[in-house]
C-alpha cells in the first residue's frame, strides 16, 4: 500500500498535539478528525481494520484536508502528514472505494484537456484554468509589452496535480506526460507560471514521475525579479499571504524578495508573532490552495477558510492584501470583502 511509504508519519504523528493549531480546516471545523494527530491515528485504524477503508466517513476525513503542507514545514522532525494523507488517498483509489463526487471530478479534468498555443519566444506562460479566471494572464501579458519581451502562451486543462491529490497517480502522470510534450513543441528554455500549483507539479512531480522537462520552470515571481523593470512609486505598506506551494513545499524567497524590489513594506498578517517581533505567519491562509479542488469537493469549507481569513484582518475595507496564488484571490473574492491583489497586479500597479 501506498501508506507503507509514510509509516514514520504514521507512527509519530498520532502521537503528536504540537501542530494541532496549524490545520486550516481543523481551525474552521472545530473538529478533532480535522487535525493532524488524529488524521494519524485514524490511518493507523486503517491499517489495523482494513473494513475502515469503504467507510464513508473515514473516506470524508482524508478528503476533507486542506494539504497545505502547513505542518511539515513546521515541524522539528518535518513528518509528512500532507505526503501521508495523499498517500491515503491513493490506496482509496486503488482499493475502489473513491467517493462518486471524487470520480467525477477525474472525470472533468480528464476530459477538459485542450492545449491551445499562440504567440512567440523563448519564454512560455502557461494559463490555466485559475490563473484565466482570475484573469492575471492579461496582467502578465502587460507586463511583458512593457519589459519589451515576446513569449508563447499555452491555454488548456490539468497537468496532473489536481489528479494527484485526489488519488488518480497514474492519470496524473499522463496528464503530465502529454503538457511535457506540449512543452517540448513549443522549443522554449522558459516556462513561466502564475499558479503555484502548476508549479509544484512542474517541478517537483514531474521528478517523482521521471518526466523530463526542456525548460526552466519559474513562479512569475521569479521570472518578474530578472525583468529588473524600473517602477514609479513604491508598493507601500501591505500584507502578503504565504502560498501553501511556494513556501510550504518549496521554500521560495521569490516572493519577499519581488515585494522588497517594489518598495513594499510588509506588514504582519494574523494573530500570531515571532516572540522577537519579527513577523513569522505560522497559519496557512490559503483557502485550501495545496488541495487545489477543494471549491468542487467542499465549497461550503471553502466558504469557512474565507471566513477564518476575513477575520484576521485588522481593517478587511481598506487593509491591501497581496497573494501569490490566483486560486487564493478567486477564494477570497467570492467570499469576502477583503482587496485582495496578486503578485502580478501589484508589479503592473507600480511600473
Amino acid at each position: 500500500m501506498n501508506i507503507d511509504n509514510c509509516l514514520d508519519a504514521v507512527k509519530n504523528c498520532r502521537f503528536c498535539f504540537m501542530c494541532r493549531h496549524l490545520s486550516a480546516v481543523g481551525n474552521v471545523t472545530f473538529t478533532e478528525a480535522d487535525t493532524p494527530r488524529v488524521r494519524a491515528v485514524m490511518i493507523y485504524g486503517a491499517m489495523m481494520h482494513p473494513e475502515w477503508w469503504s467507510n464513508p466517513e473515514y473516506i470524508d476525513m482524508l478528503y476533507r484536508a486542506d494539504l497545505s503542507r502547513n505542518c511539515a514545514h513546521h515541524c522539528v522532525n518535518h513528518y509528512d502528514e500532507n505526503a501521508l494523507l495523499i498517500a491515503a488517498r491513493t490506496d482509496v483509489v486503488a482499493k475502489g472505494f473513491a467517493p462518486a463526487a471524487v470520480r467525477a471530478l477525474r472525470e472533468e479534468l480528464i476530459s477538459g484537456e485542450t492545449w491551445q498555443v499562440s504567440g512567440s519566444g523563448d519564454v512560455l506562460y502557461f494559463v490555466d484554468p485559475y490563473t484565466a479566471e482570475a484573469k492575471i494572464d492579461g496582467v502578465f501579458d502587460a507586463i511583458m509589452r512593457k519589459a519589451g519581451k515576446n513569449y508563447v502562451a499555452v491555454r488548456g486543462g490539468c497537468i496532473g496535480r489536481a489528479l494527484k491529490v485526489l488519488g488518480f497517480a497514474d492519470d496524473a502522470k499522463q496528464a503530465l506526460e502529454k503538457f511535457a510534450a506540449v512543452v517540448r513543441g513549443t522549443g522554449a528554455k522558459t516556462l513561466v507560471v502564475s499558479n503555484p500549483a502548476a508549479y509544484e507539479a512542474l517541478k517537483n512531480d514531474a521528478k517523482a514521475f521521471g518526466i523530463d522537462l526542456p525548460a526552466t520552470v519559474m513562479h512569475t515571481s521569479e521570472y518578474l525579479l530578472t525583468l529588473d523593470l524600473p517602477t514609479t512609486r513604491a508598493a507601500g505598506k501591505l500584507y502578503y499571504l504565504e502560498s501553501d506551494y511556494l513556501r510550504n513545499y518549496n521554500d521560495l524567497p521569490f516572493p519577499h524578495e519581488l515585494l522588497k524590489r517594489l518598495g513594499a513594506e510588509e506588514q504582519h498578517f494574523g494573530a500570531d508573532r515571532d516572540w522577537l517581533g519579527v513577523p513569522d505567519q505560522q497559519e496557512s491562509f490559503t483557502c485550501g490552495e495545496g488541495a487545489v479542488v477543494l471549491p468542487k469537493l467542499y465549497p461550503e469549507l471553502v466558504k469557512k477558510l474565507a471566513a477564518y481569513v476575513e477575520k484576521q484582518a485588522d481593517d478587511p475595507a481598506a487593509d491591501r492584501i497581496v497573494t501569490a496564488s490566483p486560486y487564493t484571490k478567486l477564494c477570497l473574492a467570492k467570499y469576502t470583502s477583503l482587496q485582495v491583489v496578486t503578485l502580478e497586479e501589484l508589479t503592473a500597479g507600480v511600473l
